[in-house]
């Protein structure tokens, strides 16, 4: 079981710590554990309680009718609430109810229920991915456990894959090589880019996690890409991506580079002229939406 800091629960569910206090006195909404040295901790059934509360509130309910409400009640108004609503915030923060218990079933069907009504797309752009980022951070700062990380993780990827496999092969488009440096594993941006890029007609070689030189140097020379594309999340850690990016430059000087991850964007990093770094995961799609298109088959 994970715990939670005051200022963890505020991150997760929005709420200002300030209000999560006053709530905690006027309505006996959390009951905070305390450390051997009296430092005040919440744990998952604190921050799912928590959670249910934002997403009542957000929508309307009055925080005296939430704190009369049994655990029972207050759940099935949120599934109520899940099911109809469109705001994404309120879809995130079922998302984080499903990671927080671990609910693979809950957690498809709100996927799954985005995709039919938003489309794949859209869904990945404003929701999974305000979501994977808001979880990233928090597990970076051991507010989630690396199993509640990896559990929502396996899922996206799982989705991915399927949509990946849903897009019709081209013999035409551009060739884009797609991989990811060496002990770096977050493979979720990079299979997006993946979709993105067979969506609008090109072609992926797709080599994954955590690529070695040498055989990406090989696969380079027998499809000759126009275009590779990596994410820099962990690794390479930020004081080496300078030497890795001239690196990458200098050995496919005869493609254009694509780059982006934490460990590039905003960093202040030169980028030589054949590597461009992309900002954000929209950038990916504005990107390639703006290479010449394949030629559809008739």
């Amino acid at each position: 079981m994970s715990t939670y800091s005051i200022k963890d629960l505020e991150q997760l569910s929005g709420i200002k710590a300030h209000t999560l206090r006053i709530w905690e006195q006027r309505y006996n909404l959390l009951d905070p554990k305390r450390t051997e040295t009296n430092i005040r901790y919440y744990d998952d059934d604190d921050l799912k309680l928590i959670l249910n509360v934002a997403l009542l509130n957000d929508n309307g309910f009055k925080i005296s009718k939430i704190a009369s409400m049994s655990e029972t009640d207050m759940r099935e108004e949120v599934v109520k609430l899940t099911e109809r609503s469109l705001t994404h915030d309120d879809q995130i923060h079922a998302l984080t109810i499903c990671m927080i218990e671990m609910d693979e079933e809950r957690f498809d069907k709100v996927l799954s229920t985005n995709i039919l009504k938003l489309g794949f797309e859209q869904t990945m752009l404003n929701i999974i991915y305000p979501f994977m980022s808001k979880i990233g951070v928090l597990w970076q700062t051991g507010a989630v456990n690396p199993a509640q990380e990896h559990f929502i993780s396996n899922l996206v990827r799982q989705k991915l894959i399927v949509a990946i496999d849903g897009q019709i092969n081209v013999q035409g488009g551009k060739k884009f090589l797609l991989f990811l440096p060496e002990g770096e594993l977050h493979e979720i941006s990079i299979l997006f880019a993946s979709y993105i890029i067979k969506s609008q007609g090109h072609r992926v070689i797709y080599l994954g996690q955590s690529t070695p030189n040498d055989d990406l140097l090989s696969v380079y020379k027998l499809h000759e890409p126009e275009f590779l594309l990596t994410v820099i999340t962990t690794s390479p850690s930020a004081e080496y991506a300078q030497d890795y990016i001239d690196a990458l430059s200098e050995r496919f000087s005869d493609a254009t580079v694509l780059v982006t991850g934490y460990q590039v964007i905003g960093q202040d990093l030169s980028f030589p002229s054949n590597v461009k770094c992309l900002n954000y995961i929209r950038d990916i799609k504005e990107y390639v939406e703006e290479v010449e298109q394949a030629p559809q088959e008739k």
